[in-house]
């Protein structure tokens, strides 16, 4: 390549740069022009958009600060109207403070005049009492003088007076405390004797409402439990008789207050074991059976016992209770046996005094029919037997025999006193209520000694099996005062130092006789 060719190429390369710098930069001028002109519109919407973000915050802001304002002025009206409450019980408060300050005030003040007038009495007070000392010597110089005893023997005079005179308002005091004690006895004898069942019933219960039915084998009591129990439901149901089957070897237990009902259990379930079908329909049939197989020979019962008597006539219902006492006990003593033992003896008694010895025996085999009365009457046995046998037609005199064997009404006639002391000796003979003979004589030997420990006793007799002891003193030693003393004594150290069935009543008695003799 030339020298031409290059200056010339140098030339069009300068006039092209100088062409494409004159153009690019006409391009970059418009292009800036351009961009400020985008940049003033975007400064300008900028602007605009910052001057509406900020009158937007303004009016949050002044919201906020309203709505706090608000809020404050709310808290502060209700602290205020919390302040001013309380100062109006402050203002209270130190109203009453001031009130009762004047009144303590008032009050130190009449103390303080009332401690001056005390003081002022006590002085008159001591003033007095010197004078009244010095005019008692005086006074007690001349009644020695006039009685002719030194201080020290009217003092003793006087000591023994007042003990006389204690002696006899304690013994008034008691004869009063025992009244008292005898009207609230009916309330207190139910406290004790529910007392004393929680305590006895457990041994007693188990003694004399448990009937034992021998099996022939252990597997007879998978028979009579039934299946799923069934026959053992059925049963007891039938009955109104709780059956206990334990572990206890070839026998079952048959539970029940009822006598009846569980002698009535015991036939039935050993009919049952006999005859081998045993299931709910035979249950009620065999138990229906012997309830009235059992009725029969309580009426059969009541018949031979009757005849045995001979005492004829009586009611037919009358007759069915004295055979169910059969099936009855009283103190572990059969009712009937004792019912005939009474019977008799009160028959022995009556013909050695002349008495009717009918009317006797038959009052005394009825005595206790109320014992076996039907559960819905309520009361006292002796007066439930007495209203059965004027139901029946029973004789006045029987009726009243009836009813105060037990004093709970009044005894009419001797025939009464002789029932009475016949059912007492057949409770009392020992052996017939649970009560050995050895036992029985030791106990009435320790109320005697009880009784022989006070002065002035003259004999002592211990009666009614031991429930009654009567203590005869020496008039001329016991007075009726005495006698009161005497009597709640022994009564308090026999219920401490010994231990004895139901309760003891203790009589002392006081007689003074005189005689005279005209010739």
């Amino acid at each position: 390549m030339d020298q031409n060719s290059i200056i010339i190429s140098i030339v069009g390369a300068v006039i092209g740069f100088a062409v494409t710098y004159f153009i690019g930069n006409s391009v970059s001028k418009r292009n800036i022009l351009e961009s400020e002109l985008k940049a003033k519109s975007i400064v300008v919407d900028a602007e605009k958009e910052g001057e509406n973000i900020k009158k937007e915050k303004v009016r949050e802001a002044k919201d906020e600060w309203y709505q706090k304002k608000q809020n404050f002025e709310s808290d502060v009206r209700s602290k205020k109207t919390k302040l001013d409450v309380q100062e109006k019980e402050i203002k209270a408060r130190e109203g009453n403070i001031e009130k009762k300050l004047q009144t303590i005030l008032s009050k130190e003040k009449n103390l303080h005049n009332f401690e001056s007038d005390l003081k002022r009495k006590q002085d008159e007070i001591d003033e007095n009492y010197n004078k009244s000392k010095d005019l008692f010597d005086e006074q007690l110089r001349k009644l020695e003088d006039v009685a002719q005893l030194t201080r020290e023997e009217a003092k003793s005079q006087l000591i023994e007076e007042l003990e006389n005179d204690a002696k006899k308002d304690a013994a008034e005091r008691v004869k009063k405390i025992r009244q008292e004690s005898k009207e609230k006895a009916a309330r207190e004898a139910q406290n004790i004797i529910v007392a004393s069942i929680q305590r006895t019933a457990s041994d007693h219960a188990m003694e004399s409402t448990i009937s034992t039915v021998d099996l022939e084998s252990d597997e007879m009591k998978g028979r009579i439990i039934g299946k799923e129990g069934r026959n053992i439901r059925a049963f007891e149901s039938a009955t109104g008789i709780d059956l206990i089957i334990d572990d206890t070897p070839d026998a079952v237990l048959i539970s029940g207050f009822d006598p009846f009902r569980r002698e009535v259990a015991k036939r039935s379930l050993e009919q049952l074991m006999i005859d081998g079908r045993i299931h709910p329909t035979r249950i009620e049939e065999v138990v229906e059976k012997m309830t009235k197989e059992l009725n029969d020979d309580m009426v059969k019962e009541g018949e031979d016992t009757c005849m045995k008597l001979d005492i004829h006539n009586i009611h037919p219902e009358l007759m069915k209770l004295i055979g169910r006492m059969k099936y009855r006990t009283s103190y572990g003593q059969n009712l009937l046996q004792h019912s005939v033992e009474v019977s008799n003896l009160a028959g022995i008694i009556a013909s050695q005094l002349g008495l009717n010895v009918k009317f006797c025996r038959r009052a005394a085999l009825l005595h206790d029919v109320g014992k076996v009365a039907d559960k819905d009457l309520e009361g006292p046995h002796a007066l439930l037997g007495m209203e059965l046998a004027k139901k029946y037609g029973e004789h006045p005199l029987i009726v009243n025999a009836i009813g105060a064997h037990h004093e709970d009404v009044e005894m009419e006639t001797a025939i009464a006193v002789i029932v009475q002391a016949a059912d007492s000796i057949s409770g009392a003979r020992p052996g017939a209520r649970r009560e050995s003979l050895e036992n029985y004589i030791k106990r009435l030997e320790n109320l005697e000694a009880i009784a022989n420990e006070w002065d002035g006793v003259e004999r002592t007799y211990c009666i009614q099996a031991g429930r009654e002891i009567r203590v005869i003193v020496e008039p001329d030693k016991i007075n009726d005062t005495d006698a009161d003393t005497m009597a709640s004594g022994i009564a308090k150290k026999i219920e401490t130092e010994m231990e004895y069935p139901g309760q003891i009543q203790v009589t002392v008695i006081r007689e003074r006789r005189s005689l005279g003799v005209a010739k």
